[in-house]
């Protein structure tokens, strides 16, 4: 992936830089939503820090997600992600793309909506599934359905995403027009 994104606005940039000031923007949504991708590039344009929490996980853990799902199970990958996502939270600004499961868990959203703004990538069905189908390192889609389990998921944790301080729609279109919807999102939020 390129580094190089098209130019969004230096007046939008500047707009979105003073309402995020030190605080964290932190992208949650299901696996396939673009959370990393699209945040990536949102650090980009606004020239702060990415990191991705799952990348960070294994890093300090020195294993694959699944490879933690399997050896540990749910419970305690999750409270391993909350010690990370909270670590990461603690100095700002930076950009943060989260694990589709990290914004559930009560304990880190309470550090997110604590330390950071978050943007809640929202896809529907069809889209996520046509991400997520082409590969097998999903440990919740390990099942006999993975498009039953992928939807499940949606009516799950979809009314708690909608607690998130923005939601923009992750859809099929350039992930530049993504990027400069997630500014313009963060452009109207009130300065802190």
């Amino acid at each position: 992936m390129s580094d190089v994104i098209e130019p969004v606005s230096e007046a939008l940039i500047e707009r979105a830089k003073a309402a995020l000031g030190r605080r964290n923007l932190v992208f949650v949504g299901l696996m396939g939503a673009g959370k990393s991708a699209i945040g990536r590039m949102t650090a980009i344009a606004l020239g702060i820090p990415f990191i991705d929490s799952d990348h960070e996980i294994e890093r300090v853990s020195r294993m694959t997600i699944s490879d933690l799902f399997a050896a540990y199970g749910e419970e305690e990958f999750r409270s391993l992600e909350t010690r990370v996502i909270k670590r990461l939270l603690h100095t700002g600004p930076r950009i943060v793309s989260t694990g589709g499961g990290a914004y559930i868990n009560e304990r880190t959203r309470r550090h997110i909506k604590k330390q950071g703004l978050s943007v809640w990538l929202k896809a529907d069905l069809d889209v996520l599934w046509e991400r997520v189908n082409k590969r097998d390192s999903r440990p919740l889609l390990k099942t006999e359905n993975p498009r039953q389990t992928l939807e499940n998921l949606m009516h799950a944790r979809y009314p708690i995403y909608a607690e998130a301080d923005v939601t923009v729609v992750s859809r099929d279109v350039k992930k530049e027009v993504m990027v400069e919807e997630v500014l313009s999102a963060l452009a109207a939020m009130p300065k802190k």
